[in-house]
């Protein structure tokens, strides 16, 4: 069975709530195709120790409208005691809280046309593409209760939040 659902859709109402963050390049100046493995690395801080973070990849046309090209989801547990951060800026591995999402999307095959943008979309979560992380660490068919959070993604020298897309060559 085919959900109606399911394939491209226009990314823009997501993409202009205040809790999904996208980062977008300029127009392209000759078709870029992208072929293989995708994932995203991102530094982040949470307000809560159990946290989704989603990445998708768009592409962007001359008009705006944002077609989803691939995504994937990483689903973060609490850290162990023994790492989290002596300083007790947040509930993360690392320094300040912050720890490291590795997120694998689904590979692509796809050609990313001249004067399109290419835009990646980070949120925590994505419901419902995805079952709903509440925050607690209660188990999912039994918790009870939803935990708002608020998350802070780096991108500095200390910090490389990166997207890696597989370009294989410009089209002719």
């Amino acid at each position: 069975m085919v959900s109606v659902s399911a394939g491209p859709k226009d990314n823009r109402a997501i993409e202009a709530r205040a809790d999904v963050l996208t980062f977008t390049t300029e127009p392209l100046a000759a078709d870029v195709e992208a072929i293989g493995p995708v994932r995203v690395r991102l530094y982040a801080r949470s307000s809560i120790p159990h946290v989704d973070y989603f990445a998708r990849v768009c592409e962007v046309n001359p008009r705006g409208r944002s077609v989803n090209v691939c995504d994937g989801i990483v689903r973060m547990q609490a850290p162990s005691a023994a790492l989290h951060d002596p300083r007790g800026d947040g509930p993360g591995d690392g320094p300040g809280g912050v720890r490291v999402a590795d997120i694998v999307l689904w590979p692509l095959a796809h050609r990313f046309r001249r004067g399109h943008r290419i835009r990646l979309q980070i949120s925590s979560g994505a419901h419902p593409r995805f079952g709903r992380n509440p925050g607690t660490g209660e188990p999912l068919a039994t918790g009870r209760s939803l935990h708002p959070s608020e998350h802070e993604i780096f991108h500095d020298h200390d910090h490389p939040s990166a997207v890696w897309l597989p370009i294989t060559s410009g089209a002719s």
